[in-house]
């Protein structure tokens, strides 16, 4: 349950084609010195708009489309709404630390919520959840029009929260008209960099002979990814771990998908990759490889050459003489496209970096106080 809301805050509604989302997300942390107390960063279709935190204690604009179309009565206005939530927040934590009997340590109190419609059927729709310590606390159903938690530490504030009527259809007015409102009119500032299409790259990635072949694919945008793999033209679901969605420095987007397979079934069999974007399905040929199990080249006397140079970063398939024996060393672009896999975790793009950082940080800690 740790890991639920940390990939919720990354992964949730994403918009599909023809959707439009404006997402905000708050997190709020206790017992971390040299480290905001608060966040606030704000998401329309993935691109990161806005981001505001309690050390600067100012609102500011992150992309230039945002710059352009609001002025300084704008970022006021955000300024005062981060001010005054982050002391929320605060409270907030010292009221959950009570209720789960806890007086040290590092605690998190995280928070995503918005909206979001779709621009062909009109519909739309609106959501808010909330974490403690990495696990779900509570969930706004609005079409029940009700508060429910999975905990029993939650239960007071659903019981109070639920009580109130006037509250609840203020949050329903805000979610169905406001948020919406909101989102159109961020949508029309960005229009021109909103509707990008970047079509992923792929590559299939090995480390060693008994590793996992990993299916990466990289530099996509918008966010909407399906990663599958197919044996001897058939879909195949076994021994397949799909990864998380991550962001790029650049605002695109990369999701890896492993099959872990033996090098006698490799051969044995046809596997293939199949990533699919935007209706597009990527075909086999564009496949840059660099896989461990096809045959080695030898030399004369029947040996296995020592030294055979990689598939280069042109070559969209790999021939046998040109893989790589023994330990099946990487190329170098696949070196650092698994570089950038790693990275992307500690150093994420625009305000998704301010989130994701202090995540990482915030679960080691945790789980330090939690093993002491």
């Amino acid at each position: 349950m740790m890991r639920h809301v940390l990939l919720l805050l990354l992964g949730a509604h994403l918009a599909s084609a023809g959707t439009h989302s404006l997402r905000y997300f708050f997190s709020a942390v206790s017992g971390i010195i040299d480290f905001p107390e608060f966040t606030i960063v704000g998401l329309v279709d993935d691109q990161q708009f806005m981001y505001f935190d309690s050390n600067i204690k100012k609102a500011v604009p992150k992309t230039e489309w945002m710059r352009q179309s609001e002025g300084a009565d704008y970022w006021d206005r955000q300024t005062q709404i981060g001010i005054g939530q982050h002391q929320a927040y605060k409270n907030n934590i010292q009221v959950a630390k009570e209720r789960f009997n806890q007086t040290t340590g590092v605690h998190t109190v995280q928070v995503m919520y918005g909206c979001e419609f779709d621009d062909q059927t009109g519909e739309t729709n609106g959501f808010r959840q909330e974490g403690y310590d990495g696990e779900d606390f509570l969930l706004l159903d609005l079409k029940e029009m009700r508060w429910i938690t999975p905990v029993m530490q939650g239960i007071p504030t659903v019981q109070k929260w639920n009580n109130h009527r006037a509250l609840l259809e203020g949050r329903k007015h805000y979610f169905n008209t406001v948020c919406i409102e909101w989102l159109k009119k961020y949508v029309q500032y960005g229009k021109s960099s909103l509707k990008k299409t970047v079509s992923p790259q792929v590559s299939l990635l090995q480390t060693s002979s008994s590793s996992p072949v990993v299916c990466h694919a990289t530099g996509f945008y918008p966010s909407g990814v399906t990663i599958s793999w197919m044996r001897n033209g058939q879909e195949h679901h076994e021994d397949v771990e799909v990864g998380e969605l991550l962001p790029n420095e650049d605002g695109t987007f990369q999701k890896t998908s492993e099959l872990k397979v033996t090098p006698e079934e490799w051969k044995k069999n046809k596997f293939s990759c199949v990533v699919e974007h935007q209706g597009k399905t990527m075909p086999a040929d564009e496949l840059r490889t660099n896989t461990a199990f096809a045959e080695h080249p030898q030399t004369a006397d029947g040996n296995e050459e020592a030294k055979v140079q990689p598939c280069t970063s042109q070559s969209t398939r790999c021939t046998p003489s040109q893989r790589r024996t023994g330990a099946q060393v990487l190329t170098d672009e696949a070196l650092a496209s698994q570089d950038a896999l790693t990275l992307a975790v500690k150093d994420v793009a625009a305000g998704l970096r301010e989130i994701n950082e202090s995540l990482n940080k915030l679960i080691a800690l945790l789980g330090s106080h939690r093993s002491a």
